[in-house]
């Protein structure tokens, strides 16, 4: 369901993209202009809204996939402050501060430089660490947030005084041997998907995933599989970009929530609906498990897109309750 090679739509698109579309539930399994027609009660029906909100998944049910420096063994060995540098970075990124950088580039035009810079700045990441030299690459995906962790990454190396550089690559299948063989040294991954594909990578494509919600039990699990292939981690941030739910904020104070337990609590009475990927109602991370994990109940699941604009939209215009969307996404700034 993870897509990493996403780019987000700006908010601004969002209602045109919509438009262009169709109707209320025309991409998907249909629901009527009301959203909430089927309901068997109404106290948890949809409420539009402009400000996206993320109920906490305070039961863990999606995977860790907090922010982790992945490094090349070799590059390590030679240069203990490389992990250092990129350790004071996991020690300040949030979530929230990935939202706004992503916002910055992908809502109000900025250039991830600039962006970059003034984070920096601001949390005091261009001191503290020396003790680089030479030339080190920095890897990053074609998208936004990988832009952004890579040009972060590479600017608090060249402040600790290695000559860094950005170098912009393929799908994890070319960029991970790429790191693996020291062609890149260093690369922004996430830590519960870069845990399985190691795993897979090592013990076979059918091999049971390792990783879970638990960050400390991913990253126990991953430290091992690292050292079979030539990698060090650095330690994880707060920051992750996973699956998450997301509701209005006009929904979240009606109904009073701020957590997907919250929301089971409160919305006993089968008026949610819920929005997402045509595959959500058969992933046990999605449909499956808000209602095992949490005892949700639905009045009905509309198609739209995996995090994407058209989701973000019928949450806004009040066609969904709740709707999937990436956790790091800049949609989700506080206006």
């Amino acid at each position: 369901m993870r897509a990493r090679t996403r780019i987000i739509a700006p908010l601004a698109l969002l209602v045109a993209l919509t438009a262009a579309c169709g109707e209320s539930g025309s991409s998907g399994t249909g629901g009527d202009a009301e959203g909430s027609g089927s309901a068997s009660g109404d106290s948890c029906a949809p409420v539009a809204g402009d400000q996206l909100v993320v109920l906490d998944d305070d039961k863990n049910l999606q995977n860790a996939d907090n922010v982790i420096p992945a490094v090349n063994a070799a590059a390590a060995e030679a240069s203990p402050a490389v992990l250092e540098a990129l350790n004071a970075v996991s020690a300040e990124l949030t979530t929230e501060d990935l939202i706004e950088m992503n916002a910055a580039v992908d809502v109000e035009r900025q250039s991830a430089e600039d962006v970059v810079a003034a984070y920096i700045s601001d949390k005091g990441l261009d001191s503290g660490v020396s003790g680089g030299s030479g030339p080190i690459v920095v890897g990053a995906a074609d998208f936004t947030e990988s832009q952004v962790l890579g040009t972060l990454y590479a600017d608090v190396l060249t402040a600790a005084g290695f000559q860094a550089s950005v170098q912009t690559v393929g799908n994890r299948e070319l960029y991970l041997p790429a790191l693996q063989r020291g062609e890149i040294q260093v690369f922004p991954e996430y830590l519960a998907t870069v845990t399985d594909i190691i795993n897979a990578q090592i013990n076979g494509s059918d091999a049971e995933g390792v990783a879970s919600g638990d960050v400390d039990a991913t990253v126990e699990a991953l430290t091992p599989l690292a050292q079979q292939a030539g990698l060090v981690f650095g330690e994880p941030a707060e920051a992750a970009d996973q699956n998450a739910f997301a509701v209005t904020q006009e929904f979240a104070d009606q109904v009073g929530v701020s957590t997907l337990s919250e929301l089971a609590e409160a919305c006993g009475d089968g008026s949610l609906t819920l929005g997402g990927p045509g595959e959500c109602p058969e992933r046990p991370q999605c449909q499956p498990g808000l209602e095992e994990t949490y005892g949700l109940e639905f009045a009905e699941f509309q198609e739209f897109d995996a995090g994407g604009p058209l989701t973000k939209a019928a949450i806004q215009q009040g066609e969904v309750s709740i709707g999937l969307v990436f956790s790091s996404d800049g949609a989700l700034a506080q206006g």
